[in-house]
């Protein structure tokens, strides 16, 4: 079958995931439904949110409208959401899922993530997810952001590995040690932050590149992305970007061009553990759910 948005992966469980989809990360209500009816309009079926992003209500009212619209099944569809850090532990977590659901006016998700590991909690919290996916309410479940140890330590307490790990991954930020942990666990690794913001955007040799192609530095990022197996999810509330993120299935990268952006690896995170507190449970601190003025009332309910 040719490379396109239809193309999938399959996950250790059998679950068969698309390999680009669409993020929502600092996205009100109001633009993510644009830009999730946009990107399903435009033939994205992988769409990815989470609590804390304050918008799967938004996220919601987008897939009722593109399905109104397309016609589109949402069998069809992979909707993601994931695990607000607050509300780790077993019986919360249980509790948690009902308000994503709510929110999102859907009766299953296709992949539910923990968003971060709380230390103390993640083990309990997994275990909750277990039940979740074992009761058919999630399809798959995931982790997000956590190394190599906190994933040792996870499947060790584990009857279910996770199917999918959501990384921050982009050329100066390559993940080597997670990637290569989560190739031999048979764990999909999915990146967020997948263009690196303007420092990858700007790189010279990823220019270099993309001229010699006529593309863009960013669809020579996601192009490179794919040709190295990782589910990529980035976010654009304009049309005009979500459509031209997906034109990476006319062109090619040789080895030497994957190899060059391979180099530009710095090593180099935006966000980690010693930028939070929360991660330990006895900190003082407590991480937030982004709250945008077009939030309905009973958002939390």
């Amino acid at each position: 079958m040719p490379e396109s948005l239809k193309s999938t992966t399959e996950l250790n469980n059998g679950v068969m995931m698309p390999r680009l989809g669409l993020g929502v990360w600092k996205t009100d209500n109001s633009t993510a439904k644009n830009s999730v009816k946009n990107a399903i309009e435009h033939g994205y079926h992988l769409i990815d949110t989470a609590k804390q992003y304050g918008n799967e209500y938004g996220v919601g009212q987008g897939i009722k409208e593109a399905i109104a619209e397309t016609g589109i099944n949402r069998k069809d569809l992979f909707i993601t959401s994931k695990l607000y850090n607050g509300d780790q532990g077993y019986a919360t977590t249980l509790h948690a899922i009902k308000g994503t659901l709510k929110r999102l006016g859907l009766s299953y998700l296709d992949l539910y993530i923990m968003h971060w590991p709380v230390d103390g909690k993640y083990i309990d919290t997994w275990r909750a997810m277990e039940k979740l996916y074992h009761e058919g309410l999630v399809r798959a479940i995931g982790i997000s952001n956590f190394d190599v140890p906190r994933m040792k330590n996870l499947l060790a307490h584990s009857t279910v590995t996770p199917a999918v790990n959501q990384m921050e991954f982009n050329p100066i930020n390559q993940e080597k040690k997670v990637i290569a942990f989560d190739n031999w666990k048979g764990i999909q690794t999915e990146a967020w932050s997948p263009l690196g913001g303007g420092e990858a955007l700007g790189n010279k040799a990823i220019n270099k590149i993309a001229k010699k192609h006529g593309k863009s530095a960013a669809q020579v990022i996601l192009r490179w992305d794919w040709d190295r197996g990782i589910v990529t999810i980035p976010k654009s509330a304009h049309e005009k970007r979500i459509v031209q993120n997906s034109q990476i299935f006319d062109f090619q990268l040789t080895d030497d061009e994957i190899n060059a952006i391979n180099n530009v690896d710095q090593e180099k995170r935006a966000l980690w553990y010693d930028n939070f507190k929360w991660h330990s449970v006895n900190a003082p601190y407590t991480d937030e759910v982004d709250h945008w003025d077009d939030s309905p009332k009973d958002w939390k309910e």
